[in-house]
């Protein structure tokens, strides 16, 4: 039994992380898909750069929440003690479900966003301290460069190091997953390398809201 239940809740957390936000936001208030302008993305970033602010916040906290609300499903596993190894590595799991959800949404045949939102959620859920200093990290990167995927690559990187040495973190799982989430974030972020490095990566304005568009317009 506690298999099965184990296995429904990771179930559910895909499920949950598959909602895709930027997509049925945009397709309702808007009439976009925002897939279909600027980066091609699902997520927040994209959102806002198409669609403005007052559409891509409430995606950004929806991400958010998909992610953090996932890891908070292990309170349904009532013999898991908090804090122990079996209870972090489970959120983990729920947490990664969640994750793969926001990547590949079944709701939206499988083009969802990079996750860097959903992460966020997740990783307060399991080990928020760490997290907030990553958190400082991207807005710093941010409002330095003005390039959330330098920024997002920046946090992920520092991560394992903040869990590691900041924090002295001795939960092997917990070490383990945080290299693989930087590995992770470079990975997906392959494409804004190359535009990194060609001085190619568009940047965001921290100071006007930016321009919406029409279904009709092409990004």
């Amino acid at each position: 039994m506690p298999s099965i239940l184990q296995g429904l809740l990771i179930l559910v957390a895909y499920v949950l992380g598959s909602i895709p936000s930027a997509v049925w936001i945009g397709k309702f208030f808007h009439n976009v898909d925002v897939r279909e302008h600027g980066s091609g993305n699902a997520g927040a970033t994209n959102t806002i750069r198409v669609l403005g602010p007052k559409t891509g916040i409430p995606v950004l906290l929806l991400d958010v929440l998909k992610g953090f609300g996932a890891v908070q499903l292990v309170q349904f596993v009532s013999y898991l003690e908090p804090h122990t190894d079996p209870y972090i590595n489970y959120q983990l799991l729920l947490g990664t479900a969640a994750l793969l959800g926001h990547i590949f949404p079944i709701f939206a045949q499988f083009r969802g966003g990079k996750g860097i939102a959903t992460l966020l959620g997740f990783m307060l859920g399991v080990e928020p301290q760490a997290t907030l200093v990553c958190l400082g990290v991207f807005i710093v990167m941010l409002v330095s460069f003005r390039i959330v995927s330098l920024s997002s690559m920046s946090a992920a990187l520092a991560f394992p190091f903040v869990l590691i040495f900041v924090f002295k973190s001795e939960t092997p799982a917990l070490m383990v997953f945080s290299a693989l989430i930087a590995i992770t974030v470079l990975v997906t972020h392959r494409a804004n390398i190359k535009r990194l490095l060609h001085k190619e990566e568009s940047k965001v304005s921290l100071k006007r809201k930016s321009k919406e568009v029409s279904p009709s317009n092409e990004s």
